[in-house]
């Protein structure tokens, strides 16, 4: 179990919670984020187990939670999600055989 970015997986080695304004070293993306927190939780009410916590529209955009605390787990890749065009491309490109 690891803490590491959201994103790409990256992990994070510095002891401590990362601050407001830090980004991965790999991909850019803000660190301390809701999709970074252990209280994060797709299945609850406004995606958060903390009840004290203030509402964040923006799960993956830095802010400036409290209750933030890193959460340590294994990493897995995102499946990624075409646009609706790239997949018709990409249908199109079979059905041709390209």
């Amino acid at each position: 179990m690891t803490r590491h970015c959201h994103s790409c997986g990256d992990p994070w080695t510095i002891s401590g919670n990362p601050g407001r304004g830090e980004v991965c070293m790999k991909c850019r993306a803000d660190l301390r984020v809701c999709l970074n927190c252990q209280s994060y939780d797709p299945q609850v009410a406004e995606q958060c187990r903390e009840r004290r916590a203030d509402l964040v529209l923006e799960k993956h955009l830095g802010n400036f939670c409290e209750y933030f605390e890193f959460a340590r787990r294994r990493w897995e890749p995102k499946e990624i999600k075409l646009t609706r065009e790239e997949a018709a491309r990409a249908h199109l490109k079979k059905l041709f055989g390209e």
